[in-house]
């Protein structure tokens, strides 16, 4: 089937030579039922596909319609994939250097902007308003022990929390930096948590480096995946939780490095508004190769 079909790849939110989050990018999909493109992303075989299903046309040009899928299922929304589908479209826009899309997912309108330079097409979107909301205690401590951690390893000012841009993302952040390097956990039991609890995104672990620095470890086992090399809708997560726990200047900025751990570095650069969706940047550049060692974003 995706012989037929012109899929792009492209790997999001890159911070160094093989870095970033590969997806898989249709720019057309407005003939493709849901069983093709499910068909479409489990033959890619990244954490994610893109399908443009509404295009942009002369009389709505910046608006489109997008659906994402794993090889798995339908997902609400992927932050690395609406970044790559954004730069693909940017750089076939025949005249201009800045863009505004509007991308209609399943989890509402989304702005999206790109910048186009001679070192590259930067998009950044802002996502859904922000959602924060306790964990239940048993299922803090049922994730605590699949992770080998204690409440003791945690940040105390960055409380456990699940948050929403467009997903749920649990939140831990871990205080001790060796702690979070180290932590390791059974896929499966992290997976059938996460499907037990309804969680479409990643279980994300953070580290504060710095007052406005950030390292994530994004779980997503799926398959032969574990780690997310870059999640662009846990970023706008975070910032949503950031901002909810009074823990980032408001507004400001707060950079979220990903990926070291899996080998494909990431920078996502996060910036928080005072109200409102959280606005996530990054660049996506061209895979040569079908790459399968992609995640969730």
């Amino acid at each position: 089937m995706i012989e037929s079909v012109d899929v792009l790849r492209l790997a999001a939110f890159a911070d160094a030579p093989g870095g970033g989050n590969p997806a898989g990018v249709v720019l057309d999909a407005s003939k493709l039922h849901a069983d093709a493109m499910l068909a479409i992303a489990r033959e890619v075989g990244f954490s994610e596909t893109a399908f443009v299903t509404r295009p942009a046309t002369e009389q709505v040009p910046d608006e489109i319609g997008i659906r994402y899928f794993s090889p798995e299922a339908e997902v609400p929304f992927c932050g690395h994939a609406t970044i790559a589908t954004a730069v693909a479209l940017a750089e076939r826009e025949p005249t201009g250097d800045r863009h505004r899309y509007v991308f209609e997912t399943a989890v509402g309108p989304l702005t999206v902007d790109t910048v186009r330079s001679d070192s590259g097409t930067v998009a950044s979107f802002t996502s859904v308003e922000p959602v924060v909301r306790p964990i239940e205690a048993e299922v803090l401590q049922q994730l605590l022990q699949l992770l080998g951690l204690q409440t003791d390893d945690l940040d105390r000012q960055l409380p456990p929390r699940v948050a929403y841009a467009g997903n749920d993302h649990p939140m831990l952040t871990i205080a001790d930096a060796a702690v979070f390097d180290e932590f390791s956990f059974d896929p499966q039991a992290v997976r059938a948590l996460m499907d037990e609890q309804g969680w479409p995104g990643t279980v994300t672990v953070m580290h504060r480096q710095t007052a406005n620095r950030f390292e994530a470890r994004n779980l997503f086992p799926v398959g032969q995946i574990v780690e997310d090399p870059a999640t662009g809708s846990a970023a706008a997560a975070f910032g949503g939780y950031l901002r909810a726990l009074g823990q980032a200047p408001v507004p400001g900025h707060v950079t979220v490095l990903q990926g070291r751990h899996v080998g494909r570095p990431s920078r996502l650069a996060v910036r928080i508004p005072r109200s409102g969706g959280i606005t996530v940047s990054g660049t996506a550049l061209p895979i040569a190769e079908p790459d399968a060692s992609a995640t969730l974003g």
